[in-house]
């Protein structure tokens, strides 16, 4: 039996943490525990000694060091206090306003405001809170079906896990050791196609059931001609100049991510300000939710360096690596089969939990195989947004069913009674959205080069075609060796050579005799000059 468990300790291990997880322990201590636990079994059957142990101060002290991670706790902080800036409410009434004499206008709105607030924010739980809470009554006051409406507005506050500035990004650029920039810049094509793929769904459901999502009523059109278009400017100046603050800071190389998102704080406080909704209490809840998340994403992965560490100790990382590598299909294979995993996972635990649990254990092995790591990173955070989108556990759905009405209520503008959204619409939702993720998985694999743009800036330079070429003393050929041995410091004799020859350079040898001539002598290694 001890045998068995020192020759399958990497497996073993795996498997109970997963036990350990389902059974609903955090996850930070699930893996801490898991990390000590077998790190002294380890230790007892002599797979490594007592003194491995003392890399876990300095493995942890890492994490405290990373300038990377700095970046999650200011765009936390930004989106919280953009949500209570009013900016997604001026953002949906202005573009529900442009879009209302169209069918789905109001559902074109709420992907594009989710488009710009994954843009500015970064926080899914503010996009699906602040479009639940303005959006749905409205969308249910003029009749749209109940199942789009909710997968609408859950499926566009989840662009914020692939849209620049996402902090799911910054934990993956950080897990795979690669820039966040690149991350981010990497990521921007995808997040756009992903909209437009949600954009045309809606566009096929007004198409075929044009009572699901019918125009905005005349009478509720405020805005027309001038006044609409003054509006729009106004509404969207501010997220604009944010986004360039932000993101174009980074991408033109004036800001590092962590700067770029210090830089949006203040911005965002600014914003607050602006319009006369900075307060206090804004600042103070803004930061103790901000806190809140920092400690979470700091405590699950000192976690995982704890279970990193005695799960490398063991060879894990060879076992996983040899497991993965050896799938039949090379590259292919092995995406499907880790795409699949991370789909099934995505069930039970959310995108933090599988970026610190699940991506340092493949990633070395799509390294080895030949895979670009910032397209993987991207790929994997497409796949992770269905986490947000599961039945039963996705946390967009959860986001959405707590500002959702539970009972009847009457509507403020038309006196109707309407009735609420039931659970089950929400999940019945949410299915079409996250079919069309998945399909947006396959058309990045099918279509790398709209990650691997971010390249396009790089200098290449293939070592095979270096040559280096020494410089060029005459046509003749230098003599190495031959004759003579190298004379170093006697005097040669006072001879030049003969005019218009090319012998190659005298190294050390006698000078032929020959009669003086104006030409230059060859050049002369080592020797003392002629005493003319």
């Amino acid at each position: 039996m001890t045998a068995f468990i020192a020759a399958n300790m990497a497996p073993i291990m795996f498997a109970s943490l997963v036990i350990v997880l389902l059974l609903g322990y955090p996850v930070a201590f699930a893996l801490a525990f898991n990390g000590l636990a077998w790190g002294v079994v380890g230790i007892a059957l002599g797979l490594f000694q007592p003194t491995f142990f003392q890399a876990l101060p300095d493995r942890i002290f890492g994490v405290m060091d990373n300038e990377t991670l700095l970046a999650i706790p200011f765009f936390t902080f930004m989106g919280l206090i953009l949500e209570r800036s009013g900016m997604a409410e001026e953002l949906l009434d202005t573009i529900g306003q442009l879009f209302g004499p169209v069918r789905g206008g109001l559902a074109y709105a709420v992907i594009l405001v989710g488009a710009l607030l994954a843009a500015t924010t970064g926080v899914v739980a503010a996009s699906v809170i602040a479009m639940g809470l303005i959006s749905l009554p409205i969308m249910l006051r003029y009749g749209y079906d109940r199942r789009l409406a909710s997968g609408v507005i859950a499926a566009s506050g989840t662009l914020a896990q692939i849209i620049p500035p996402s902090l799911v990004l910054i934990v993956m650029a950080d897990q795979l050791g690669k820039s966040v920039g690149d991350m981010y810049e990497g990521a921007i094509v995808p997040g756009l196609v992903l909209s437009s793929f949600y954009l045309l769904y809606v566009l096929g459901m007004t198409l075929i059931y044009p009572n699901a999502a019918p125009a905005l009523p005349k009478e509720f059109r405020t805005l027309r001609g001038g006044r609409l278009l003054w509006r729009i400017v106004v509404a969207l100046i501010p997220p604009l100049v944010l986004i360039f603050l932000v993101l174009g800071t980074i991408f033109i190389g004036l800001a590092t991510p962590t700067e770029g998102g210090a830089m949006g704080a203040v911005g965002a406080l600014v914003l607050a300000a602006l319009k006369r909704r900075l307060t206090w209490s804004v600042v103070r809840q803004a930061l103790d939710s901000t806190t809140k998340l920092s400690a979470f994403v700091l405590f699950i992965l000192i976690g995982s360096r704890v279970f990193s560490l005695t799960f490398f100790g063991v060879d894990g990382h060879v076992w996983v690596e040899s497991l993965l590598t050896n799938l039949p299909g090379g590259q292919v294979g092995f995406l499907v089969v880790v795409n699949l995993l991370v789909f099934v996972l995505a069930f039970f635990l959310d995108f933090f939990e599988l970026a610190f649990i699940v991506v340092p254990l493949v990633g070395p092995a799509a390294d080895h195989l030949g895979i670009d790591l910032i397209w993987f990173g991207v790929l994997l955070g497409i796949n992770m947004q269905t986490a947000f989108m599961h039945p039963p556990f996705g946390f967009s759905l959860f986001y959405l069913r707590s500002v959702a009405a539970r009972d009847p209520y009457k509507d403020r503008v038309t006196g109707a009674v309407t009735a609420p959204i039931t659970t089950g619409q929400i999940y019945w939702g949410a299915v079409p959205f996250v079919l069309i993720q998945v399909l947006m998985i396959s058309v990045t694999i099918a279509f790398p080069g709209m990650v691997t743009r971010y390249k396009a800036g790089e200098i290449h330079i293939d070592s095979s075609k270096i040559q280096i070429q020494a410089p060029d003393f005459g046509t003749g050929q230098p003599d190495f060796g031959t004759g003579a041995q190298p004379n170093f410091g006697t005097t040669p004799a006072p001879a030049q050579p003969p005019s218009g020859s090319d012998q190659g350079p005298n190294f050390g040898t006698p000078a032929p005799q020959s009669a003086p001539s104006t030409e230059p002598a060859a050049p002369n290694f080592g020797t003392q000059p002629s005493g003319q």
